[in-house]
């Protein structure tokens, strides 16, 4: 047997080909619509329809346009949904530029403390790498959302909108990216000059200053305080004068977030169920909590989403939405594209396999606002709130069928009381702590 690619084998690779009927109108048709397009199963289409048995209703469908903040959209959309409740209001909005804003600064103080922690790492180590990669990225999680909202609180959209950079973070980005991973040169090499932690403070001091002025530029300063002025559903006026965003978020969202637990579904060896997870490095605010996770058996996800759903309270949710995605038909199914019957290839991985063999991984955060249970009780189809905007999916929502769940999400987050007795002691044990590549460190 060659270990090369001989003409010979080539020769019958392609005779074959030419000698497959179906392989060749395949072809055609792929080279003309396109793979995803020319395997459509249409069939899938129609059991997941946009109807649900329990189906939560608020606000217009938000847009995060062409920007990474999937993770801060879900959870304003879900804290949104409290306020609009509480002020019975028609439609509302929380500015998730506002939050764009406080989580970029802390990130960057975030990367510099770890540059300074690791002043030993040499270039070209792993860990190193890791760090520069991406330090200024839009994705994130909910705790870090939660400790960015502890911190600063939360505003109306209308006392700090959008502007053309929020909706559209690559250039800010790079920019940022560039001048930190500069920062972090200079103060690895005024360190191997013999500076002491006093000088080195000093100078992350200082590049925070020009980190806060190209935030301001690109976002606008975020309003230390704000007048709530609204209209509820019977036309009457709200009116609550010069509110902090602490004070807003505290009295109109009035959401405990230290009751909410992000539960994961990782089926793999090095994760046992029942046990507290944590990611090395996995961060924003450096005086925040820490990033953790209850690893749990596909069903109790989803047994505690529909639980929390049940009392009215829409549940943020992370999972790999480029799998086996229809955009246009709003549609989430792990049969959207037969690749197997029109490929002629059997796709077989297990999801513990995606996770280990770097496949799969969490890739955006949703919202769910809904369920269809069968008469006893058992989940069909999920309904999806999204943060693209009205044009992808049935305006703007997807449908996920339970299929599509057991396979491609990964997280959940509920209120604590939705656990079980055996779920709530696992959060007084010793967290685990994974390395700052595992696959659960993944952003949304």
């Amino acid at each position: 047997m060659s270990k090369n690619l001989t003409p010979e084998l080539l020769g019958g690779y392609s005779e074959a080909f030419a000698a497959d009927r179906a392989s060749c109108a395949v072809r055609d048709a792929v080279m003309t619509n396109g793979l995803n397009k020319s395997c459509v199963n249409h069939y899938a289409r129609r059991r997941n329809i946009h109807t649900y048995s329990l189906s939560l209703e608020q606000g217009s469908v938000t847009n995060q346009k062409q920007s990474g903040r999937c993770w801060l959209f879900a959870a304003m959309n879900v804290m949104r949904a409290r306020v609009i409740k509480k002020l019975e209001l028609r439609d509302f909005e929380l500015s998730q530029s506002y939050m764009l804003f406080w989580d970029k600064l802390e990130k960057s103080n975030w990367f510099l403390e770890n540059i300074l922690d690791t002043l030993d790492e040499p270039v070209g180590s792993r860990l190193l790498d890791f760090l520069l990669r991406d330090p200024i990225g839009d994705g994130g999680q909910w705790d870090m959302m939660a400790n960015l909202v502890k911190k600063y609180g939360v505003v109306p959209k209308y006392a700090m909108p959008e502007s053309a950079v929020s909706s559209a973070t690559r250039e800010m980005c790079r920019v940022m990216t560039e001048l930190l991973r500069g920062d972090a040169a200079i103060l690895r090499d005024m360190a191997a000059s013999g500076a002491d932690a006093d000088a080195l403070g000093a100078e992350k001091e200082r590049m925070m200053g020009e980190i806060y002025r190209i935030l301001v530029i690109c976002l606008g300063e975020p309003p230390r305080t704000f007048d709530l002025e609204l209209r509820d559903r019977n036309n009457g006026f709200i009116r609550d004068e010069g509110l902090t965003p602490l004070e807003f978020f505290n009295k109109y969202v009035d959401m405990d977030l230290s009751d909410y637990v992000s539960l994961i579904n990782a089926p793999t060896a090095d994760k046992p169920y029942y046990r507290r997870y944590t990611v090395k490095m996995l961060g924003n605010v450096k005086e925040g909590a820490p990033v953790c996770y209850i690893n749990l058996p596909i069903e109790r996800l989803k047994a505690a989403a529909i639980a929390q759903m049940k009392d009215g309270e829409p549940v943020w949710f992370g999972c790999d939405v480029g799998a086996y995605s229809e955009r246009e038909a709003g549609q989430l199914d792990t049969d959207t594209y037969d690749y197997e019957t029109n490929l002629g290839i059997r796709l077989a991985m297990t999801k513990a396999q995606r996770l280990d063999y770097g496949q799969s991984q969490m890739t955006h955060a949703m919202v769910f606002q809904g369920v269809n249970l069968t008469d006893e009780g058992v989940p069909t189809r999920w309904r999806v709130e999204n943060s693209w905007g009205e044009d992808a999916g049935k305006k703007g929502y997807y449908s996920m069928s339970d299929a599509w769940f057991d396979e491609f999400m990964y997280q959940v987050v509920v209120n604590k009381k939705y656990l079980t007795a055996e779920e709530l002691a696992v959060l007084d044990t010793p967290v685990i702590e994974l390395s700052p590549w595992d696959p659960m460190g993944s952003l949304a």
